[in-house]
């Protein structure tokens, strides 16, 4: 089920930091307190990932100032995440990245958020099995500073998301808030948004 309009799901699990400063990053220090950009990915040394960390990357100052915090999660362990951010990217790793890397090795997180790419259940022996891949799909959500999920899209495995989109995706929401309008299909930043029969979504939004 979409997890839009709800409360994001809280956690805590080890991350690589300013990517050279393993942590025990919890959650909770961000939820309620800044917009969160929360992405998952599938795998640590593959070849789409990359492209997505560091088009994030190459983008972390924008996000930044419309005061959005990025945060990436895999189902790698920390270990992994910073061997690959300890390779250089003519090599096929990510150094360079700086927000954090969170290591879902349990899978928790992902299941959580419902982009595991599989999921458990009992055979007919009774015993506990998975099917699919157990690793993350591209999932990428937007979260407000309430900790309430504004937004949310998942790609399968081979599908890379468009990181500018998202950052049209907070504009939309800001420019919501400020003033009280609806963006329709492909707004942008700057070009005129509705107001009419949509005004009374600000009003419930602010009882709910």
């Amino acid at each position: 089920m979409s997890l839009v309009g709800k409360n994001a799901p809280t956690f805590k699990s080890p991350a690589i930091i300013n990517g050279k400063e393993t942590s025990d990053f919890n959650f909770d220090d961000y939820l309620g307190k800044t917009e969160v950009v929360l992405f998952f990915y599938p795998k640590d040394f593959t070849f789409v990932c990359p492209t997505e960390l560091f088009a994030f990357q190459n983008r972390l100052e924008k996000f930044e100032a419309k005061g959005v915090k990025v945060i990436a999660v895999s189902t790698d362990t920390a270990e992994t995440h910073w061997a690959w951010l300890n390779t250089p990217k003519d090599q096929g790793g990510i150094k360079g990245v700086t927000y954090p890397i969170v290591a879902d090795e349990a899978k928790t997180i992902a299941m959580k958020y419902g982009v595991l790419g599989g999921e458990y259940f009992y055979n007919e022996k009774d015993e506990l099995d998975f099917e699919g891949a157990p690793i993350a799909f591209r999932g990428t959500f937007f979260i407000d500073k309430e900790g309430i999920v504004r937004h949310e899209y998942i790609n399968f495995f081979p599908i890379g998301r468009n990181v500018e989109d998202t950052l049209r995706i907070v504009d939309a929401w800001h420019h919501f808030q400020e003033h009280g309008e609806v963006c329709p299909a492909d707004w942008k930043e700057g070009e005129d948004a509705m107001k009419g029969s949509h005004e009374g979504v600000a009003d419930y939004l602010s009882k709910h």
